[in-house]
């Protein structure tokens, strides 16, 4: 079971494997009203997705993770564990004493700074995680309180780039007599949450720059809020669907994804400078995407090929367990939650 803990609406898949095809056996989704109490949104999203797993993914994003991609020394991976602390240091703006790590080797090599002393060739990329332990600690008890386990706990931008594989990478070779590149290929995928945004480029299938911006769905919201007079709730429905006040609805929420596209930029401009890279399309989720005309305005604005994903493309459903219909008009926003669900090939 995938359980995306956002700071207003929880949301759970459950995949299982029958022989090697992944099916959506469970969905709940269940919104944490102003000032609700979080515990009981949770114990109603497992009453309702009915789920039967008791194996549950999570993942962690905002001030207490820490994603750095650094240039370190060829070595093992039992070398590179025991060294990765020592590296840490230099990255993680916590006491790392209350820190939890982790690390994986990437096949492609990160930008060589000039204070790395080793050549080219003696170098390898790696990818540093650090959250802060207490943090991890606080949502595994969330889980162990409704009788369930945490087998992993993942970062929301990776949750990304796993809900897209489960969908079936595309070949990103040349094919035979198509002229050679002069550079890689890369796409993002942009997340647009409630209070934050999260992006992960993918090159050739794997992450090379990860971020999050502080902007997000509710700041649209509020802003449809303030130009139209109404209550939040009311805000969220109308920036949705305005029916006939979309103007309205385009003038509030322009300031928001001017200052969201401007962050995008920098950074797909960051990443392209830095690693020789095109980033040639975005991929849109989160149900910040879902707001009107969000996706043809960032598009027009970051200059590249745009498009909103259904992260449920291609698995089947079980029609008697999950409301197919509800599913599939939450789809955009369920992407981290499938990812997080895809785990279970590796249980």
């Amino acid at each position: 079971m995938g359980l995306d803990l956002g700071s207003q609406v929880l949301k759970a898949i459950e995949i299982t494997l029958e022989g090697p095809e992944p099916v959506v056996t469970g969905f709940a989704r269940v919104e944490i009203p102003p000032g609700g109490d979080r515990a009981q949104a949770l114990a109603e999203v497992f009453k309702q997705g009915r789920f039967r797993s008791k194996h549950v993914v999570t993942s962690i994003s905002g001030q207490n993770v820490v994603v750095r991609y650094v240039s370190m020394p060829k070595m093992s991976d039992s070398e590179l564990r025991q060294a990765i602390r020592m590296e840490a240091d230099r990255y993680v703006p916590f006491d790392l004493d209350e820190s939890t790590l982790d690390c994986q080797p990437l096949k492609r090599r990160v930008a060589k700074s000039a204070e790395d002393g080793a050549p080219e060739g003696d170098t390898m990329s790696v990818l540093l995680v650090a959250c802060r332990t207490q943090s991890l600690e606080e949502q595994i008890q969330q889980v162990l309180a409704q009788g369930l386990t945490t087998v992993a706990i993942d970062v929301d931008a990776f949750a990304l780039a796993n809900a897209w594989e489960l969908c079936g990478l595309p070949d990103d070779e040349p094919a035979e007599g198509d002229t050679p590149r002069t550079e890689e290929r890369a796409i993002a995928m942009v997340d647009i949450g409630a209070t934050r945004t999260s992006i992960n480029v993918l090159c050739g299938g794997e992450t090379c720059f990860s971020r999050e911006i502080g902007i997000g769905g509710h700041d649209m919201t509020q802003a449809v809020a303030r130009r139209l007079g109404v209550e939040v709730f009311e805000a969220e429905a109308i920036k949705r669907n305005p029916q006939g006040q979309e103007v309205e609805v385009t003038r509030a929420i322009q300031p928001v994804l001017e200052d969201l596209t401007s962050e995008i930029s920098l950074s797909l401009d960051y990443v392209e400078h830095h690693e020789g890279l095109r980033v040639e399309e975005l991929l849109l989720s989160g149900g910040g995407v879902l707001a009107s005309g969000a996706q043809s305005y960032i598009e027009q604005a970051t200059a590249r090929t745009t498009r909103t994903w259904n992260p449920l493309e291609g698995l089947r459903i079980a029609v008697d367990r999950v409301d197919v219909e509800e599913l599939e008009a939450w789809a955009p926003s369920l992407v981290v939650a499938v990812g997080l669900a895809s785990r279970v090939r590796a249980a």
